[in-house]
């Protein structure tokens, strides 16, 4: 097996560029829209989306390399990597997490499929959205989600071993936590989106700091030497609609959440510069950015008539 050795941290003088029609996929082949995005340690990329097959499976070329998942979920959400290859995928309307292996073979399930915990009531799950697993524990975090204001820790087995957080706007509450990614061995950082900010807690559910971030919806760690946050941001709710600079980004910080470097247009779109919902995102051995835009729900959807458009973009690092 070929060891795959990462690229360092983004800088400020880092450059990065839009890969258009990425990736191929098969004719009759559709996303509808990908929910989320995760990159395993040989540099495969897995798509959880809401099309015909659930997960689709591609090289760093675009080309397909295998597809899953057919009749297995009710609602795509969110996919994590862990450093074995194992996958974990949360399924908000299902209201479970499944781990499986890479050719998605079931190892177990977290949560009683198609039955919801009370709705805002502080158990697992009322619609999960995202989960981190510890690179050395394997303990797992799942944020929960559309109807829960919780953070979830699990040991590896799948047991809970505790919850933290309620609803509301101070430290430690959360309005929607929607993605979750392991700043290092002792701290998480949760995407708080409808409170606009990024949230740092010990693994025991202590409140670190927060940093304020525009809806941010997705998080994820660099790889190997690289030591950056990758944080999608969603764009303005009306009547904000539509003014530049308020989302629809990429935003890449360092682990004490300092801003590094950001791309993307200042607006959304369907341009290969732009965003319309950067729903899930994850990054390759090779510093490349990937992500999955929830496009149907928040823009093809509401055409007239509504189509199926862009939601999975790649952008290329090409200079340090």
């Amino acid at each position: 097996m070929q060891k795959i050795i990462s690229k360092g941290p983004a800088t400020e003088d880092t450059v990065y560029e839009p890969v258009p029609r990425w990736p191929d996929l098969p004719a009759g082949y559709s996303f509808k829209e990908a929910t989320s995005v995760g990159v395993d340690h040989q540099d495969r990329i897995y798509v959880f989306n809401r099309g015909e097959h659930p997960m689709m499976v591609f090289d760093r070329e675009g080309q397909l390399l295998s597809k899953w998942g057919e009749g297995e979920f009710v609602r795509p959400h969110g996919v994590s990597v862990d450093s074995e290859g194992y996958l974990y995928l949360a399924d908000d309307m299902g209201h479970f997490v499944r781990k499986t292996t890479m050719d998605g073979e079931e190892i177990m399930t977290i949560g009683t499929p198609n039955k919801a915990a009370a709705w805002q009531g502080g158990k697992p799950f009322n619609r999960p959205t995202h989960c981190a697993v510890h690179p050395v524990t394997g303990d797992l975090f799942i944020s929960d989600g559309y109807g829960n204001s919780r953070v979830h820790k699990f040991d590896s087995e799948g047991q809970l071993i505790m919850s933290w957080g309620t609803s509301g706007s101070d430290p430690g509450e959360f309005s929607l936590p929607h993605n979750i990614a392991m700043l290092d061995d002792e701290r998480v950082v949760v995407c708080d989106r409808e409170n606009f900010r990024l949230q740092v807690f010990t693994t025991s559910g202590e409140f670190v700091t927060e940093r304020s971030m525009h809806r941010p919806m997705s998080i994820c760690a660099g790889r190997g030497l690289d030591t950056n946050l990758y944080v999608g941001e969603g764009g303005a709710h009306p009547p904000q609609e539509g003014v530049p600079n308020l989302g629809q980004r990429v935003s890449i910080l360092d682990r004490d959440l300092n801003l590094v470097a950001r791309f993307g247009n200042s607006v959304a779109g369907e341009g290969p510069d732009q965003f319309l919902a950067a729903h899930g995102i994850a990054v390759d051995s090779r510093g490349d950015v990937y992500v999955a835009e929830v496009s149907w729900t928040a823009y093809g959807s509401k055409l007239d008539p509504p189509r199926e458009v862009i939601s999975l973009r790649k952008w290329r690092r090409v200079q340090d």
